[in-house]
This record gives C-alpha cells, sequence and structure tokens, in this order.
C-alpha cells in the first residue's frame, strides 16, 4: 500500500513539475483560483451570518431571561414564597423576577397608543440587561403610591414622552376583569397613571411595544392578588444545565407552567436565521462546483500529459489502485492549495472587519455602523471538508480513467 507521503510527492510533482503544454497548468491555476474565491466567499458569509446572530442574541438577551415560566393556561398563574424560595435554592439559578404584563391603551398629553405594561419587582434588573440600554433617564419605577415607568423609544416618540415635563403622565386604561358588560364606560375600564422615568432603546420589536413599572402597581391595576405572575423570569449561570433547572422548577411549580429557554423564546427568529444561513451556504457551494469542472479538465489534460509516467509505473507493477490514487491525491492538492489560499484571504477580511468596519451598513438606524463578523471554527472545518469532498468527487473521474488505461511503454517511446 502506497504511503501517504509517496502521494504527496507525486502530487506535489504534478502540480509544480515541468508540463508539455503551458494551457495545463494554466488551467491548474483557475483551478486553485476559483476554489480559493469559493472558500473565502463561504467563510466570510458564514462568518457575517455568525456576527448578525450574536448580534440578535446579544440584544434579546437584554430584554427575554435564560429561562422563563409561563401558565400553561390562562394569563397568570400563582406562585407561593415557598415554591420562589424552592426555585431560588435550585443550583445555578442566580435570581428569580415576578412579573405581571398586560395589553393597555396609553394616553400622554392626548396621545394615544396600545403597548404592553410590564410589572417589574425590584430582582428584574439582574435577570435582563434593560438596565443597560437606556438611552435618557434612570431606570428608576418610582414609589407604590408614585409609580415611575421606562419607556421603550419607540412609544416614547410616538406619544411624544419629555422627561423633563412631570405635569404630564402616562395614562394607562386597560379592561376592568370584575365588569361582564359595557353599559356603563367608566365602570368597564380601570385607569392608572405612571410618571415617565427613563427611556430605552434595545431592538424595534420591544422598543415600540412595552412599557415597564412596578409589579405591585400592574397587580393593582389588574386586580390580581398578590402572588399572582404572568411569568417567572430567571437568570441561570453559564455553566448550570438549562435542561435540569428547567426540570426542577417544573417538578417545584407543577404541570400547570411551561419553563422555556431563551432559545424556545424566539424559536421563530432562530430557526429563520439557521434556514437563512444554510441556504446562502448551499447556494454559494454551487461555486465551488464550478471550480470542479475546472479541475476535472485539469486532471483530464494531465492524465495525457503524464501517459509516458503511468507506463513507467505500470512497468515497475503499480497497480490501478495506485495510479487512481497518485492523480486522485492531484486533485485533492490543487483543491487544498486553493482552500489554504481562500481561508487566508478570509481571515485577513474577517479580522479587518473586526477591528476596522471596512464595510459600512446603509443607513442611520441600526445599533452598528458597519457589518458584524464572528469567526467560528466549525465553519472552517465545515468549509475545509465541503472542499475535499467536492474535490475527491471531481478527481474520481480522470483518476478512474489514468488507472484502467493499458499504456505500452515501447508504443508511447515509436
Amino acid at each position: 500500500m502506497a504511503s501517504i507521503g509517496l502521494l504527496l510527492r507525486f502530487a506535489r510533482r504534478y502540480f509544480w513539475g515541468h508540463k508539455s503544454t503551458q494551457a495545463i497548468q494554466l488551467i491548474s491555476w483557475v483551478s486553485v483560483l476559483a476554489i480559493a474565491v469559493g472558500t473565502a466567499a463561504l467563510i466570510i458569509v458564514l462568518s457575517v451570518f455568525n456576527g448578525f446572530e450574536d448580534l440578535v442574541k446579544s440584544l434579546y438577551s437584554s430584554f427575554y431571561p435564560t429561562l422563563r415560566v409561563i401558565p400553561a393556561r390562562g394569563p397568570v398563574f400563582q406562585v407561593t414564597p415557598s415554591q420562589l424560595q424552592g426555585i431560588r435554592q435550585i443550583a445555578g439559578v442566580k435570581a428569580v423576577s415576578e412579573t405581571v404584563e398586560a395589553k393597555a391603551s396609553i394616553r400622554y398629553n392626548n396621545q394615544q397608543i396600545i403597548a404592553v405594561v410590564k410589572g417589574v419587582d425590584s430582582a428584574y434588573t439582574h435577570v435582563t440587561g434593560l438596565k443597560d440600554k437606556l438611552v435618557e433617564g434612570v431606570f428608576a419605577l418610582g414609589t407604590p403610591q408614585v409609580p415611575g415607568a421606562v419607556v421603550g423609544i419607540g412609544i416614547a416618540s410616538a406619544l411624544g414622552v419629555d422627561l423633563q415635563n412631570p405635569l404630564y403622565p402616562l395614562w394607562v386604561y386597560v379592561p376592568n376583569p370584575h365588569v361582564a358588560t359595557f353599559l356603563n364606560p367608566e365602570q368597564a375600564l380601570r385607569v392608572g397613571s405612571l410618571m415617565p422615568q427613563g427611556i430605552f432603546a434595545i431592538q424595534e420589536e420591544f422598543d415600540d411595544r412595552y412599557i415597564i413599572t412596578r409589579i405591585d402597581a400592574m397587580r393593582q391595576l389588574l386586580l390580581l392578588p398578590e402572588d399572582a405572575v404572568s411569568a417567572l423570569e430567571i437568570n441561570t449561570g453559564d455553566r448550570a444545565s438549562l435542561a435540569e433547572v428547567g426540570r426542577q422548577i417544573q417538578h417545584i411549580l407543577g404541570p400547570d407552567v411551561v419553563v422555556k429557554t431563551r432559545y424556545e423564546q424566539n424559536e421563530t427568529l432562530y430557526h429563520v436565521m439557521q434556514t437563512e444561513k444554510w441556504v446562502v451556504y448551499a447556494i454559494l457551494s454551487f461555486i465551488l462546483v464550478i471550480a470542479a469542472f475546472n479541475m476535472i479538465g485539469a486532471l483530464s489534460m494531465l492524465v495525457i500529459d503524464k501517459q509516458q509516467d503511468i507506463a513507467i509505473l505500470r512497468a515497475m507493477g503499480a497497480t490501478e489502485k495506485l495510479i487512481r490514487r497518485i492523480f486522485l491525491s492531484t486533485g485533492l492538492w490543487i483543491a487544498f492549495t486553493g482552500a489554504a489560499i481562500g481561508v487566508g484571504l478570509a481571515l485577513l477580511l474577517c479580522i479587518g472587519q473586526q477591528h476596522y468596519g471596512w464595510i459600512k451598513l446603509g443607513g442611520h438606524s441600526f445599533v452598528i455602523d458597519a457589518y458584524p463578523v464572528s469567526l467560528k471554527g466549525q465553519d472552517f472545518v465545515l468549509v475545509v471538508m465541503t472542499v475535499a469532498i467536492i474535490a475527491a468527487l471531481a478527481s474520481y473521474l480522470p483518476a478512474h480513467r489514468a488507472g484502467s488505461r493499458q499504456l505500452d511503454l515501447k508504443s508511447l517511446r515509436s
């Protein structure tokens, strides 16, 4: 059985060595260039998708907790102090926050909008990063007598919220849950007021939808008992097993709740992002397939050029399998030469984009001004494996023809 070293020596000699015509060398280098471009394009595009995915995850992690417990049925469920204490004592749980939220009509200075008002407790800043996303004011939720509010920038813009003007509170209107008929409009709605204290900016999905206030103010407005919550939001350590923590929470609270991870809270978004990434990967892989046609041409011409070498190898006792492996190795040499150039080019461009932001995003409404890039080792492994598979398939036909040729050294010399 031929050693790898022997096959590599043949491959290197056939790629770099003298050929009877310059066309073979030219086509070989065109194949290398095409593979290099395809490899670099795949790595760069996958890295950009990784960058956008990491950006979206960081934005969503500012609002969504690691784990969220919601009722299996209905808008709220009840949790006892002993159950809360049991959840806090689970290994890996860093903080637990109770929240109550409901859709409401919001009125401010003759402007009106529909929003989700979310009441939170003092632990909320330990389970999300919302406090770090303020663009104006402070994260202050006021007192039970005068509850405050932190407003999404989209809502603040639509209502014209002025934090410096204490004369205009946010008026909150929610349906009265104890009224079955709406014959008396004054009894059909419950009204509360919130003093705006800060404005946050994360992403339009949150900025245009949410107002954050005190949980006791929401319970009073919705006429809920003190142990009622819309959700429990939980922060876990980086090394905590989410599956195990979720199982223990489910055991404490019973079957009437559903425990969701951050991925499950945004499953559709993450699924769409992954689908887009792999569709683009499949499309760009056709660049490598096109490069493979050049390889087939280059190797086929090389087989014709090296007929005398094949005949000599035959005379020395080389088997068809050995000759096939020699030309297969030559095709892989061409492919990996192109892949190495492509990987180097991709690293240069991606690292440059990370440090200098060469390619900018259009417009001025983005949280970043340049395309984000995130290099991941598994992408490099995937692309190199893709190159190897395509190169092996492209090299097989010329290699098979070389191995099956029955050449006579005397006839070639004559």
